[in-house]
């Protein structure tokens, strides 16, 4: 939260003396006591509820089945009345619909390659950010910060920034530092917002995102990849699971359904009343 701004300025011209000079440090030090107030106003995050039911939003928002406590839907979306809700956003490549937009806005701020052409995750068909430099890092908070600050402005109680591991696509041009730079910089603008901040994904880094600043995690699969431990290790019970084949679920709900909050979605998270829609919660 940025500190607030005099806008008056004097109008005659001070005297040098002891006893004004003291008046001024007076005057200075109210101003910047004020400031420090008005940065610690953000309220503190809140985390979602551990083992409540869940559900994944991010195909299209929908009416939540009966029990839901906790909604993850894309920043576009509305939050979900009543629930602890978590605003997605992607962090870190850009979301297909807006590839035109980055190109012809901040065409610096994307990855690419020796050969000048971007960089792109094939299979979701996302070009990569650039967060190599603490110039280009800051530039991108400056846009996904602003996404973040909608995501409080419509009610979100916290975000999940997704593709944290995009470095591992990268060919070698990102590395994890590079991200976890930038990470960095996005847990602060939610901080600043009092959003909560999930870690989406990548179990290897895990006590990493932990110690860079993340509240909890959003795991994708885990139970499937056997990685549901590593997160609980460093989050405790305020993960999150997301698994995609009923095998795994029932595995991961066998496992962790006491502890963890664990639902079963289909691959393009459909909504409720969609052919071929799947939920299920433990």
């Amino acid at each position: 939260m940025p500190f607030p701004r005099a806008t008056t300025r004097p109008t005659h011209r001070l005297r040098r003396s002891s006893a004004l000079l003291a008046a001024t440090a007076a005057l200075l030090g109210a101003v910047l006591s004020a400031g420090t107030a008005g940065a610690a106003a953000a309220p503190a995050p809140v985390l979602p509820p551990v083992n409540a039911k869940a559900d994944y939003q991010l195909g299209g928002g929908y009416t939540p089945p009966a029990g839901t406590r906790i909604v993850s839907r894309d920043r576009t979306e509305a939050p979900a009345a009543g629930l602890y809700n978590i605003c997605y956003v992607n962090g870190f490549q850009t979301q297909p619909d807006e590839t035109a937009w980055w190109k012809r806005t901040h065409d610096d701020l994307l990855l690419k390659d020796a050969g000048g052409a971007h960089v792109e995750d094939e299979e979701w068909g996302e070009l990569l950010l650039d967060v190599r430099t603490p110039a280009k890092r800051a530039a991108l908070a400056g846009i996904v910060g602003g996404w973040i600050a909608g995501c409080a402005d419509k009610g979100y109680d916290a975000v999940e920034i997704d593709n944290l591991d995009t470095f591992s696509r990268s060919g070698g041009l990102v590395k994890q530092e590079h991200a976890l730079a930038f990470a960095g910089l996005l847990i602060e603008a939610a901080h600043a917002e009092g959003l909560a901040i999930a870690q989406k994904n990548s179990a290897e880094i895990a006590g990493a995102g932990r110690k860079a600043g993340f509240d909890f995690a959003v795991a994708e699969e885990c139970g499937r990849y056997d990685e549901c431990g590593t997160y609980v290790g460093e989050y405790g019970s305020n993960v999150i699971v997301i698994e995609y084949r009923r095998a795994d679920f029932t595995k991961t709900c066998k496992r962790f359904g006491s502890r963890l909050s664990v639902m079963l979605r289909d691959v393009p998270l459909r909504r409720a009343g969609q052919r071929n829609y799947v939920y299920d919660a433990c």
